[in-house]
């Protein structure tokens, strides 16, 4: 069985584009990240989840809400295990860039993940 907890190289590349500082502002986790919307075709309207994204969810690392203009992914208790798991490999998650990123994650208590 693979460790559900590690994340893809395309994962990672997701968290650290979507929790990256713009504009002099982080994104907060508690917050999550926005997933676009389909705009034509059968799935018109649905969330449009990329291939990363869509293997978070499958593994129960985040949920879709989608209650706004925009659906909005939001790390589970698992996930953000996996986050803070990434967040010890410095080579995963750049300390310097994303020093936001880890001094939240640090302010959450951890918890085990509901089988």
């Amino acid at each position: 069985m693979t460790d559900d907890l590690h994340l893809s190289p395309a994962e990672r590349e997701v968290i650290r584009r979507e929790f990256m500082s713009r504009f002099g502002e982080a994104a907060s986790i508690t917050e999550g990240f926005l997933v676009k919307r389909w705009v034509t075709g059968p799935n018109k309207g649905r969330p449009k989840l990329t291939a990363a994204v869509q293997g978070m969810l499958d593994r129960g690392l985040i949920t879709i809400t989608d209650e706004g203009y925009w659906p909005r992914a939001h790390f589970t208790a698992r996930g953000l295990q996996a986050l803070k798991r990434l967040t010890a490999d410095r080579r995963a998650l750049d300390p310097d860039r994303h020093r936001f990123l880890i001094d939240e994650l640090a302010g959450i208590p951890a918890t085990e993940p509901a089988d």
